[in-house]
């Protein structure tokens, strides 16, 4: 019987080592045969030497890339545990709950629970946004647009007269955050278990993206890139989210002696000069009273009507607290302001930058005290512009007084959020930061300068609009004598003086309105 089973698997096993030789022939001749010269691979020859060499440059570059996208994640981790825990501690101080709150438990757990509790935590964010799906919402003024970006150009809705449909992102927080988005993106195509072709993805293969903040939720991005062939295309969804909101501190203000120091540099212009103390005699003296006025005159001419202004209006209201200061040089906005500030002795105080065609509220000084702190915050407010009241209203005998004409409306005015010349700081921080740039003569420049090193400090720059500063509209002339430059912002502020773009739409095209209408009371 056992010999009789072998010989039945002789022939079987004569058959399968027949075709297992065969096979390795094939495999051999496949293997070692060259290439045809019109031949094409989609991996490089094992057998060509530049093959060798792409093949392993290849495998080289995308082992790199492995490696730091690991280091990469690593870090992320590192840094998302960091912040939990230093948010459970905040928790703890700032609530009072010793034991058992969630910080607490948070920062006594291991590892595991910890990365977990994080995970739990950032899905809850991405279920509450419109990541994998949409909310219904009351109407279309509900629904938050989103942003479109390339690597160069972001586009936006954002409306005003400074936006522009188009920008290049000048802002270092927007291009990171954009920048980050796309190099997260990348990472995620390459990784190894995602990526079945032997592809390295990069940024020329960026196509555009979409991104969107909700404030209570957090950032979402969707991006596009290249596909493997014509017509396809990857798509990948990130989502940064918000963490709670916390509790940082409760103060208490008092803002009973707090005074602030109006500071007015001034040249001619004793016409301005009586409107503006009918506003400062009103608002900053009756209604508020903690208040000083520092004038800087510079030159000799309408001196004499300027000083009787002055001097008029604080007897009548039986004010002291003002300061006269006479420059006899050429005009100098930056120069004045600077003198201005530092003659104050009276210890610290806010400083108010103002200039003569400028109205404010007594509500607006409240602003200008609790958006200043010593060696913290400086206010740097936007205000509302007025409209050629000419243009605006039509005839002369139309214009409301002036009271009247100061409302926020789109019809009468624009943020005037280009500027950064009205602002409140303490003098403190004037003195530390170093002042005005006193090599800037004439109008315009010296704002912004300052702006820009409160910006380098370690000051909070608080920046908003403000609905109790106007810009009194005035005619603008500008000077021979400015720098190119200079006459250019020069040009350009009075431009965006005179209407908005419907007005300035009707004064253009007035000729065919006219024509039209005679033609259709032809036709009556």
């Amino acid at each position: 019987m056992l010999r009789r089973g072998l010989m039945a698997w002789l022939p079987r096993f004569g058959v399968v080592l027949v075709v297992l030789c065969c096979s390795l022939s094939v495999l051999y001749m496949l293997a070692c045969s060259p290439g045809g010269d019109g031949q094409q691979h989609s991996f490089p020859g094992h057998k060509s030497p530049t093959g060798k060499e792409d093949y392993r440059a290849l495998l080289h570059e995308r082992e790199e890339h492995q490696q730091d996208y690991i280091r990469r994640l690593k870090g992320q981790i590192g840094q998302l545990r960091a912040a939990l825990l230093e948010r459970s501690r905040q928790l703890k101080s700032l609530q009072g709950q010793s034991n058992s709150t969630l910080g607490g438990e948070l920062d006594q757990a291991p590892p595991r629970q910890t990365q977990a509790e994080l995970t739990r935590f950032l899905r809850s964010q991405i279920d509450r946004a419109e990541v994998q799906g949409g909310k219904r919402l009351p109407s279309e003024y509900a629904a938050m647009p989103f942003e479109s970006f390339t690597l160069q150009k972001v586009y936006q809705l954002e409306t005003g007269l400074t936006r522009h449909p188009e920008e290049k992102p000048v802002r270092k927080d927007k291009r990171d955050a954009l920048g980050e988005a796309v190099e997260l993106g990348l990472e995620a195509l390459n990784r190894p278990k995602d990526n079945d072709s032997a592809r390295v993805f990069s940024t020329a293969d960026f196509i555009e993206g979409i991104y969107r903040t909700e404030r209570d939720k957090g950032t979402l991005y969707e991006l596009t890139f290249k596909g493997d062939k014509h017509f396809e295309f990857k798509r990948i969804v990130l989502f940064r989210p918000f963490g709670p909101v916390l509790r940082v501190k409760n103060e208490n203000l008092n803002l009973a002696h707090t005074v602030v120091n109006v500071i007015v540099p001034l040249a001619k212009r004793a016409g301005k000069f009586q409107q503006f103390m009918q506003n400062f005699r009103e608002m900053g003296i009756r209604q508020d009273g903690r208040i000083h006025l520092t004038v800087v005159y510079f030159g000799k001419e309408q001196m004499r009507e300027v000083k009787g202004i002055l001097e008029n209006a604080s007897r009548s209201a039986h004010f002291r607290n003002f300061t006269f200061i006479q420059l006899n040089e050429e005009f100098s906005r930056g120069k004045g302001l600077d003198v201005g500030a530092r003659v104050w002795k009276g210890g610290n105080v806010i400083l108010f930058f103002c200039d003569v065609d400028i109205y404010f509220t007594a509500e607006f000084l409240t602003t200008c005290r609790l958006n200043t702190q010593p060696g913290k915050k400086v206010f740097y407010p936007v205000l509302f512009s007025q409209y050629n009241p000419s243009l605006v209203y039509g005839h002369r005998d139309s214009i409301p007084p002036l009271e009247q004409q100061l409302v926020v409306k789109k019809e009468t005015g624009f943020w005037r959020d280009f500027g950064f010349g009205m602002t409140c700081q303490y003098l403190s921080d004037f003195i530390n930061i170093g002042g005005f740039d006193l090599g800037i003569k004439g109008w315009g420049g010296e704002d912004v300068h300052l702006y820009r090193k409160y910006l380098r400090s370690n000051l909070i720059v608080v920046r908003t609009p403000v609905r109790g500063l106007f810009h009194l509209w005035h005619e603008k002339f500008c000077l021979e004598e400015l720098t190119p430059e200079q006459y250019k912002m020069c040009i350009q502020s009075k431009a965006m003086n005179e209407a908005s773009h419907g007005q300035l739409g009707m004064l253009v095209f007035r000729k065919e309105i006219e024509a039209h209408r005679r033609k259709k009371k032809a036709n009556i």
